[in-house]
């Protein structure tokens, strides 16, 4: 294998745990951040000539360390720098007499730093998507629906608040717990989406991210053992990660969650999340990852409650009362038999989630359940324009055919022909979305 294929590997499995030891070194992210950019350009060419070497890893962290050391030896207020610029060169000559076996796990602390109260709550999650996840400015965008050049003007003052402000790189103490788990969790979370519905690009899943939030929630856990919400976040975690197996086709195109294999699901995670949310309620210290951990539980059980399920999404809303989550309540509402209703609270959303893809689809959905065959296909159209992930158009594109079919006689009778020869099933009973979110 060529260079350019290990580093793009690299850089998606690795990158977070590079970027926190080099800032755990620095103290600067922007620093951090140009000299392992500057590193991998080097690794590259030298790669290219001299072959990968046995830990690329730690070659990406000792070049980057170096680029550093030659940057402020030829700055012009050297003095400045010469602490900085002593421990530096120890580590680099520590590591060339013994390279160190693996590179030391930062991440917690960077995703800690990057969770400051000093910074506001969007912020520190975004900041901690794009160092510690590797996620584009584009694709945080997308996760905020805002635009990149504001995301990246985002991005670019909270890393200058960092190193004026001297945030320090730590895991906070007792005290300061409290005020900024909710930020952690958020960040965890929404690098496991990204790994598990990856917003843009061929592939439908990202396994590095999912496993990369799934392993810093494990961690968080045995840092403070029986914590409600970071016991819910893990457990809802696992128990969609379960699922994984099942949300493609053969087509490549995502499958309904009521129309999943479920011997592909992976048994052990769902039992281990389960579990998880036993511990979590028997805390008796409710919180919204604890109700989507139940949500995504009840999912699982052979006879899906959706009265229930409808009742935790009335919970989880006072938790959360923002419109991802109304929309979330009204998809539910429909899977309990009450569609036309579900659809009137979904037309209200229109203005609050315009630029937001699932609306467009569960719209489009719910118009079709109301035979709105016209108006449900604009939706489709949409929603098929808004996604940036083609495992996922691929399923927006089998509904949008369907809609079309049940609005043309003739297609429609040959479709129903076809499904009694071949003993197929048709579309009713298609849940709003393909996964719940």
């Amino acid at each position: 294998m060529g260079a350019a294929p290990i580093l793009e590997a690299i850089h998606r499995h690795e990158r977070g745990r590079i970027l926190a030891a080099l800032m755990a070194e620095l103290r600067d992210l922007d620093l951090a951040e140009e000299a392992l950019s500057e590193a991998m350009e080097s690794a590259l060419v030298h790669w290219g000539r001299a072959g990968v070497p046995d830990r690329p890893g730690a070659w990406l962290l000792t070049a980057a360390r170096r680029k550093v050391i030659d940057r402020w030896r030829r700055a012009a207020r050297l003095a400045a720098r010469a602490p900085d610029l002593r421990l530096l060169a120890e580590a680099d000559a520590a590591a060339r007499e013994e390279p160190a076996p693996e590179i030391p796990d930062e991440r917690l602390r960077l995703i800690f730093t990057c969770c400051h109260p000093a910074l506001e709550a969007k912020t520190r999650v975004a900041l901690t998507l794009r160092t510690l996840g590797g996620l584009t400015t584009a694709e945080i965008a997308r996760a905020f629906l805002d635009t990149e050049p504001a995301m990246g003007q985002r991005l670019s003052r909270a890393k200058a608040k960092i190193r004026e402000a001297g945030i320090p790189f730590a895991v906070p103490g007792p005290g300061d717990w409290a005020a900024r788990l909710g930020s952690v969790l958020a960040v965890l979370y929404l690098i496991f989406n990204e790994g598990y519905a990856v917003t843009a690009g061929a592939a439908p899943l990202r396994v590095d991210l999912s496993a990369e939030a799934i392993y810093l929630a494990r961690m968080l856990d045995q840092l403070r053992p029986d914590e409600p919400e970071v016991l819910g976040l893990l457990a809802l975690m696992l128990i969609t990660d379960a699922r994984r197996a099942a949300r493609l086709g053969p087509d490549g195109a995502l499958v309904a969650l009521d129309r999943q294999d479920r011997r592909l699901w992976d048994q052990a995670g769902i039992a281990e999340g389960e579990a998880l949310v036993d511990r979590a309620m028997a805390l008796r210290a409710p919180g919204p990852f604890q109700i989507k951990a139940a949500i995504a539980a009840l999912h699982t059980a052979p006879e899906i409650d959706r009265r229930q399920i409808f009742l935790l999404y009335d919970s989880l809303l006072r938790f959360e009362p923002t419109p991802v989550v109304r929309l979330n309540r009204a998809v539910a509402l429909a899977e309990t038999g009450e569609a036309a209703a579900a659809l009137a609270l979904v037309e209200a959303l229109r203005v609050d989630l315009h630029s937001y893809q699932p609306f467009h689809a569960a719209l489009a959905e719910l118009r079709a359940r109301a035979g709105q065959g016209a108006g449900a296909a604009e939706a489709y159209g949409e929603a098929i324009a808004r996604s940036g992930n083609a495992a996922e158009r691929a399923f927006l594109r089998t509904r949008l055919a369907a809609v079309q079919t049940a609005a043309d006689p003739k297609k429609k009778a040959e479709q129903s022909s076809a499904q009694v020869q071949q003993g197929g099933k048709d579309t009713e009973g298609t849940p709003v979305s393909h996964e719940p979110r």
